[in-house]
């Protein structure tokens, strides 16, 4: 149920329908009004029709599923007439919930800005934020609500793709850089529109072995406390709207079903924000090895702590069978 609450207290924040009554009071009242299926699919987010950031799943008839409540985000959906039709779309479900929208807004959405690498370099934290005013700006008025970025992964090894992405191999300044970008994505404008940022990619998946995107990280508690994680427990003090899943695996555990991380974030760090899973992440558990099917890999990112399932159909597919047969969920628990 926590899910739900916090998942629903990000689409009121982003809304201003609600603004006459407190966002807890107004996201209790609907989830007392809501179905099983309607909760599971605030926790389900889809890729749009637009483009495409990874491999795309079978979701079914995606407008359908919007009409009935079962999408609670998207993301790839860009513009002010794509974002609106979607919406007309959530807006005919029952409870009127509306859709978020999420973008890789990384260096800018329509003004183009430097890498987030040479932007580290810069070693101008003023000029970082405002880049990131800008791109909050010109993001919130195209209808979306949230980006995925800052991306604060440390990153020693130059053979890992995504270096470019991510603040570089300083643990001290990837705090610093973090904070900024999340101050300047997430600070109300003066009519108050907001954006939502997202730290990413929890954790320590600058590390993989061999610079291989996807692989495992094979590290000490020491150098993943020390290095790797002190950036997200700054995004976390600092107010950051959501987390993001890495998708390695460390020490043999993969990040979209390591309930160590989540202890940590959630009961150690107090966080009361978002956990998005990456793309399809929860259901590359399976591919791991770690979890022995799609239900099994439902069962563990959800008990673990992961809000959203992005683009696997995992929870979608899976949580109500959970739900509903309680000897299967003790199973697993085993």
């Amino acid at each position: 149920m926590k899910h739900i609450i916090i998942l629903l207290l990000g689409i009121i924040t982003s809304s201003s329908i609600f603004a006459q009554q407190s966002y807890e009071t107004k996201a209790d009242s609907i989830i007392r009004l809501m179905s099983l299926d309607e909760k599971i699919g605030q926790l389900n987010q889809i890729t749009g029709f637009q483009m495409a950031t990874g491999p795309i799943t079978d979701s079914g008839d995606k407008r359908k599923l919007i009409k009935e409540g079962k999408i609670g985000s998207m993301l790839n959906v860009c513009g002010e007439y794509a974002t609106r039709s979607m919406q007309e779309l959530a807006m005919q479900s029952r409870l009127h919930i509306p859709l978020l929208f999420g973008l890789d807004v990384i260096h800018g959405y329509r003004t183009v800005f430097p890498i987030p690498l040479a932007m580290a370099s810069s070693f101008d934290t003023e000029a970082i934020w405002q880049s990131c005013r800008v791109s909050a700006r010109e993001s919130v008025v195209s209808g979306i609500h949230w980006t995925f970025s800052p991306m604060l992964d440390v990153a020693r090894d130059p053979r890992w793709g995504r270096v470019m992405e991510g603040p570089g191999e300083d643990t001290y300044w990837a705090c610093e850089m973090g904070k900024a970008m999340i101050n300047g994505y997430q600070q109300p404008f003066d009519d108050g529109l907001q954006l939502m940022a997202c730290a990413k990619h929890f954790a320590a998946y600058g590390a993989a072995i061999g610079g291989r995107d996807y692989n495992t990280v094979d590290i000490s508690m020491q150098t993943l406390h020390n290095v790797y994680l002190p950036p997200f427990k700054v995004a976390a003090e600092n107010g950051v709207a959501s987390f993001m899943c890495s998708f390695n695996e460390i020490n043999g555990v993969p990040s979209s079903g390591n309930a160590y991380l989540y202890d940590l974030l959630y009961k150690q760090w107090g966080y009361k924000g978002l956990v998005v899973s990456d793309w399809a992440s929860i259901w590359e558990m399976v591919v791991h090895g770690y979890s022995k099917d799609r239900e099994m890999a439902a069962m563990q990112a959800i008990q673990a702590g992961v809000t959203i399932d992005m683009e696997s159909n995992v929870y979608s597919d899976q949580l109500k069978k959970l739900v509903g047969n309680r000897e299967s969920f003790r199973s697993y628990l085993k």
